[in-house]
């Protein structure tokens, strides 16, 4: 999904023009932002969280030549889920695994009846 189906979405669930949708959804997107360069977390109640890290630097090989590589420390946003999400996913794993599961059935194929003996 694409922040202008995103936009598209809230705009109609809520009866708003697209172009005031959007600018609420970019000031969001702004406000995150700036809190987590500011204070390096920001956490989004029965959403999740977002945190800035730091990477120690490490070596590394090129997986082309091989050669040895310096990788520089760098910061990176990590996110961690919240408990609603993390239930929501867990549903859609245990229906695509049932799902899955009826798939299998559904292909083998059936025996009827008694196997026929030959004298």
């Amino acid at each position: 999904m694409t922040k202008k189906e995103i936009v598209k979405e809230i705009s109609e669930a809520l009866g708003m023009t697209q172009l005031k949708t959007k600018e609420i959804v970019q000031k969001t997107f702004d406000a995150i932002v700036k809190t987590l360069v500011e204070d390096g977390r920001i956490e989004l109640r029965n959403f999740g969280v977002f945190e800035v890290k730091k990477r120690a630097a490490r070596k590394a090989r090129n997986p082309r030549t091989g050669d040895k590589v310096f990788v520089p420390e760098k910061f990176v946003v990590t996110f961690k889920p919240g408990k609603e999400m993390e239930e929501k996913v867990r549903l859609l794993e245990i229906e695509a695994a049932a799902k899955a599961a009826s798939q299998q059935i559904d292909t083998q194929p059936q025996q009827t009846g008694t196997p026929e003996h030959s004298v």
